[in-house]
């Protein structure tokens, strides 16, 4: 309920702010459930993956440290969040969300890099998906990087990939994890130039003169 709740209000809020975002291939998303992969690009992106999903509901990884919050904690667990420690994640980093995939209707919204300032994948993502038998759909964020840019009504896609599946005979090795991460990397890649032929990711944290060349890149809408 809270969940169906949050994500009007969160729905209205950001049309408001930014304007009506663009969601492309909505029909390539499976049936049943799924986990949602996508490179980490800035805080709020996977508010409008989830919102280009619905009426799919999702659960969430968040960092342990935003749990110890009380009111943060019930809002998180509420959204369907669960705790992550990232400096020492632990076997219910893997339970919780093969659990939920298997034995409710969310799907799984993941960031294989982890954090918003790598783009490194790792192989939390096969893991999960081999033993919870659900296929992982690539999707790209294209849109302003930080809440200010918002703000300029810089246009916004969200972008559905080819869905595929962990082959249960893959091993769990270094070779498997790569094969998947491939997999997701070229998805990743074919849908930012469906989207934008000219498209280049630049994280504004470590170089902070982006926010100019990602604000020219889209037009405004």
């Amino acid at each position: 309920m809270f969940y169906s709740f949050i994500r009007v209000v969160v729905r209205v809020l950001v049309y408001i702010i930014n304007g009506k975002p663009s969601f492309e291939h909505t029909e390539r998303l499976p049936k049943g459930n799924y986990i949602l992969v996508g490179p980490h690009r800035t805080w709020f992106d996977p508010i409008y993956y989830a919102l280009a999903g619905s009426p799919k509901k999702f659960s969430f990884m968040a960092k342990i440290e935003l749990f110890k919050n009380p009111v943060l904690r019930w809002i998180l667990k509420h959204a369907n969040a669960f705790p992550v420690d990232r400096q020492n994640p632990g076997p219910s980093a893997i339970k919780t969300p093969v659990r939920l995939l298997k034995n409710s209707d969310l799907s799984l919204i993941m960031f294989p890099s982890g954090t918003r300032h790598s783009q490194d994948l790792k192989g939390g993502v096969a893991v999960i998906a081999k033993l919870s038998k659900v296929p992982i759909v690539p999707t790209v964020y294209q849109g302003p990087l930080t809440f200010k840019q918002l703000f300029s009504r810089q246009k916004i896609t969200v972008s559905f990939g080819d869905a595929f599946t962990v082959d249960p005979k893959m091993k769990l090795n270094e070779a498997g994890f790569k094969e998947i991460e491939t997999k997701m990397q070229a998805g990743f890649d074919q849908l930012d130039k469906e989207i934008d032929p000219n498209f280049h990711y630049v994280d504004p944290k470590t170089h902070p003169q982006a926010w100019f060349f990602t604000l020219t890149q889209f037009p405004t809408i």
